[in-house]
């Protein structure tokens, strides 16, 4: 195969295979970041999940489930800038991290209306038709508030330093996606 171009833009990718909508210049994307985000995004996501949900009987929970999302974001922040991020996620980050802190607040102050302590947890067993017997804590609640708070917080800092990050591209006269 004979390739006509200089070494040093041998991998620089040519279309926007990875991304939805308009993406960065080519100049600011490698192909090998793109092809690991590709494969390890939904896998971090995935591990992020199960470390939410093994969180109250095993090393996890919310706090570190949520950083490990948090990483999978930033990783396709890397890859793709912020355009790449606004395909991902529609919302904005201060809702995220308003639900997330609901989710947590009123989880912990339901036990309260109940005539027990605040945060006060209880083990819930529920049948399901085809998995059969699922046991779980109400504490699950709090961790599920604690993990989108800190996927928002996450993506808040994002786009606040990836908007300085642009301006300052598009002040030194770099083309921005």
């Amino acid at each position: 195969m004979n390739d006509e171009r200089p070494f040093d833009e041998w991998d620089r990718p040519t279309e926007g295979w990875m991304l939805s909508g308009t993406v960065r210049d080519g100049h600011d994307r490698t192909l090998l970041l793109e092809v690991a985000t590709r494969t390890l995004f939904p896998t971090m996501l995935v591990f992020s999940i199960y470390l939410l949900l093994v969180g109250h009987y095993s090393p996890g929970g919310g706090f570190s489930g949520g950083l490990v999302a948090g990483l999978a974001f930033v990783l396709r922040y890397t890859a793709g800038g912020g355009v790449g991020l606004g395909a991902v996620f529609s919302v904005r980050p201060p809702a995220i991290i308003g639900t997330g802190l609901a989710i947590a607040v009123c989880t912990a102050l339901v036990p309260l209306f109940l005539g027990v302590q605040v945060l006060t947890s209880a083990k819930v067993q529920v049948e399901l038709p085809l998995i059969g017997s699922v046991s779980t804590q109400t504490s699950l609640l709090l961790d599920v508030g604690v993990y989108v708070l800190i996927v928002g917080v996450v993506l808040d800092l994002l786009r606040s330093l990836g908007s300085g990050i642009d301006r300052d591209m598009h002040d030194a006269g770099e083309v921005v996606g």
